[in-house]
């Protein structure tokens, strides 16, 4: 089946890959843009587990103050180059990042944090004590089909890059 550019163009912006690589995708797939993006998608997190190993000494940090200023939220997002940490998308993630810190009031950043012992406290199942308290593992906010691992990695794989949240916090008037 031949695709047209418009559609090889589409699919490139909305998942960043190599315009050979989305065309011959989207013929793969007689030219099913959802299904070429969830094969692309799959691809990038391959991709991105295999640039977990590299150091990401670069980054910035990303600030949310919710409206009437008395919840905001912080997270230093790191990567490998100045280079991607200047790109919009990159601020445009770590900003997101520390909005859905401020909404969903994560206690750990990764699933190595929590102990049994405060899983037992908690009278909670392990699974949603770790889903409501875990960055890493909660659904992301503006995307709940998706946690903020699998966005992490979608980045990763966006931007070519090893991305990590490294810390976060969020002051809360009164808290």
């Amino acid at each position: 089946m031949a695709v047209s550019i418009e559609l090889v163009k589409e699919l490139r912006e909305r998942t960043g890959a190599g315009i050979k690589e989305c065309k011959e995708i989207l013929v793969q797939v007689d030219g099913n843009i959802n299904q070429a993006i969830e094969i692309l998608r799959a691809k990038g997190i391959e991709a991105a587990g295999k640039k977990s190993s590299r150091e990401a000494k670069e980054g910035l940090v990303g600030v949310y103050v919710h409206y009437g200023a008395r919840v905001a939220g912080l997270v230093e997002l790191n990567c490998e180059t100045d280079f991607v940490a200047r790109t919009e998308e990159f601020g445009l993630l770590a900003n997101t990042l520390a909005q859905h810190v401020v909404a969903l009031n994560p206690r750990f950043l990764s699933v190595d944090e929590v102990t049994d012992e405060l899983v037992a406290e908690s009278g909670q199942l392990r699974e949603k004590f770790i889903e409501e308290h875990v960055l890493l593992a909660q659904p992301f906010v503006k995307e709940p089909s998706r946690t903020i691992e699998e966005k992490l990695k979608e980045a990763i794989a966006k931007l070519g890059e090893n991305i990590v949240i490294r810390r976060f916090v969020r002051y809360e008037v009164g808290a």
